[in-house]
């Protein structure tokens, strides 16, 4: 009966020092950290440079991992203002993200405007239309541009007809798109005569052809700040990142797809 006790209570003597050496093991072995993921809500027509971008930047920091939502500037800050889990915005108009800073979203210092852009007349590459200028706008049947509400080239297009005294007499002729890559598809298919796009997505189309550029008096200037929503999660990976796209070898970037250093 002796021997039984003991048999027992060595047992339960190797199990609890088994236990206490896996917790020890527990304690001391390193927790797997898995890759920080930031998400940036930027403008559409900055989808190619951010993509060449962020490939470079998660190559130097192999913790961080880039997700971007690619938008119309509007939409993407309606999305912000209501709460969206984003830790940058990267917007194609200064009032949009005017309005987050207005909203206590963005902190003012945390913002800077980057890049700049132009906005041109587009036509389908193989276009019988006589349009040389953008007074021949008159002679297009259908005009695509983005929708003045929410996407800023729509907006700075809306302005450009409306200060040559254009806008009402092709108003029945326009047709709005939800971004400024759905109105140059519209001018690629030949769904439309003419477009009013970004300079820089007319250039990485092969489909169109560049008739004319607004000259800077007649709309705001297109100009794309970019900064960081307060109160993040992850704070010190998101101004890593924004930091690094004002970095030269970023801003080389954006200039390869045509857009205008603003630093």
């Amino acid at each position: 009966m002796k021997k039984t006790y003991l048999m027992i209570f060595l047992m339960m003597m190797l199990v609890m020092a088994g236990a206490g050496c896996s917790s020890d093991e527990t304690e001391m072995r390193p927790q797997a950290g898995g890759k920080v993921e930031l998400t940036v809500s930027a403008a559409v027509s900055l989808q190619d440079a951010l993509n060449d971008i962020k490939k470079s930047f998660e190559k130097e920091n192999a913790n961080v991992e880039v997700h971007y939502n690619f938008g119309a500037s509007g939409a993407l800050q309606q999305q912000i203002s209501q709460g969206a889990p984003v830790d940058l915005f990267f917007s194609a108009a200064e009032d949009k993200f005017d309005k987050l800073i207005e909203e206590d979203l963005i902190d003012e210092k945390n913002g800077i405007d980057l890049v700049g852009n132009d906005l041109v007349l587009v036509v389908p590459k193989d276009s019988k239309k006589e349009i040389g200028s953008l007074e021949d706008l008159t002679k297009a049947e259908k005009i695509s541009i983005g929708t003045p509400e929410s996407v800023p080239a729509g907006q700075y297009a809306k302005q450009t007809l409306e200060n040559m005294n254009l806008f009402k007499e092709m108003e029945d002729r326009l047709v709005y798109a939800k971004d400024v890559r759905q109105v140059l598809t519209y001018v690629e298919t030949g769904n439309v005569d003419a477009g009013l796009v970004y300079k820089t997505d007319a250039l990485n189309s092969s489909k169109v052809e560049i008739i004319a550029a607004a000259q800077g008096d007649l709309h705001d200037p297109i100009i794309y700040p970019v900064g960081m929503i307060n109160n993040l999660d992850h704070a010190k990976e998101a101004k890593l990142f924004y930091d690094y796209l004002q970095m030269e070898a970023s801003m080389k970037i954006f200039e390869k797809y045509g857009f205008k250093n603003l630093k």
